[in-house]
């Protein structure tokens, strides 16, 4: 029997493995993801009051389409035996392998790092809500001024004093000009303050030193700058970008019995542009190659990954959201009415659970087409 093994179970390891059963059909071939976590975390949800809310537990995803759930951590990936080892020391042989393993937060490294949050995990997300359980008199040092610091200090903003710190001299430095008078028009009516280029260069308790040498109260420092593929990508050969993610084809192999999807996959859009490391690129990722993966092993034509036009849609707490479209970032909407896409968007990354067909008919190829506010 053919095995396709899926290593991750995010959004894009999911989808893979959802697409491939859905190419598969009634076909003798094995689908198995392996994650050493029982649910899959809704990541673009974990800045908000009640991260442990977003997950949806992976069986009711995988055990309908018939794939299997291996829950374990992935140690070692052998690509010329074809094997994938985990940390328990169980092997498992594949015949495809989709590698969808995502990114992972650049932890500082400064003194008192032990001490810093973040919301790049659900127990980090978690562990963030207990210390500041109940308290409304905090002051949040967050470092990063991009799209996770943003929901971070606005959602934070409704409940104590919040200090945005970024490298960079303006906001949202990788959004660009569009959105940024709608940013900073809700920072200031939210009253987060600004210390712009700076960093965050010593952690105590409740105190954080900036670049220049100054103490600042802290009751909570969260970091949010910087990702990073996940280890695992050094383990298969081939070139990576300078997020350390691999380069993959139009078909998202890598080489050889290798995809990559999600996080870990640099997936070229065009002449001028990569996929960015989000779920709005890690769904599309995923089908593709899942889809791929089972059509490589039935001799059946591979697809071309094709999304649909870049969009952004930022969370500003109490100020509403900014929705924008295009590389350009063309501002379609700010306040309630950007509120109200963030809301359509974060129910449509949910996947359908139980129901088999529901879920293969989901993990067909097609474009989402976001609609305008005044459409919902």
């Amino acid at each position: 029997m053919n095995h396709i093994v899926i290593v991750g179970g995010g959004f894009a390891g999911v989808w893979s493995a959802a697409s491939a059963a859905r190419v598969r059909g009634d076909a003798d071939i094995r689908i198995t993801l392996v994650s050493p976590h029982t649910d899959m975390v809704l990541r673009p949800r974990l800045y908000e009051a009640e991260p442990e809310r977003a997950v949806v537990p992976l069986k009711r995803v995988l055990e309908p389409v018939g794939a299997e759930h291996v829950q374990a951590t992935v140690a070692e990936i052998d690509t010329t035996g074809r094997q994938v080892v985990t940390s328990d020391g169980d092997v498992l042989t594949y015949d495809r392998l989709v590698l969808a393993t995502g990114s992972q937060l650049i932890r500082p490294e400064v003194p008192g790092a032990d001490l810093v949050f973040d919301v790049d995990t659900l127990a980090g997300a978690v562990a963030l809500k207990e210390h500041l359980r109940d308290r409304t008199d905090f002051t949040a040092v967050v470092v990063g001024a991009g799209f996770t610091g943003l929901e971070v200090s606005t959602e934070l903003a409704a409940r104590g004093r919040v200090i945005l710190v970024d490298r960079n001299p303006v906001v949202g430095p990788e959004l660009g000009e569009g959105p940024r008078p709608a940013i900073e028009a809700a920072l200031d009516r939210l009253g987060v303050e600004r210390r712009l280029g700076t960093t965050v260069t010593a952690v105590k308790e409740g105190s954080a030193q900036l670049a220049d040498g100054t103490w600042t109260e802290a009751d909570a420092v969260i970091w949010t700058a910087g990702l990073r593929a996940s280890p695992l990508t050094a383990q298969i050969e081939g070139s990576r970008d300078r997020f350390g993610r691999l380069e993959v084809d139009a078909q998202l192999r890598v080489s050889g019995a290798v995809f990559a999807a999600g996080d870990t996959a640099a997936a070229r859009l065009d002449a001028e542009h990569v996929t960015v490391q989000s779920c709005q690129y890690a769904v599309p990722l995923g089908k593709t190659a899942g889809h791929n993966a089972a059509a490589d092993l039935l001799g059946l034509p591979l697809i071309d990954f094709a999304p649909g036009p870049y969009v952004t849609d930022i969370d500003l707490g109490g100020a509403g959201a900014v929705f924008t479209r295009g590389w350009d970032r063309e501002v379609e909407s700010t306040g309630a009415d950007g509120k109200l896409v963030k809301k359509w968007i974060m129910e449509k990354i949910e996947p359908p659970v139980d129901d088999a067909q529901e879920i293969l008919n989901a993990a067909a190829y097609v474009h989402v087409v976001i609609p305008a506010a005044h459409e919902l």
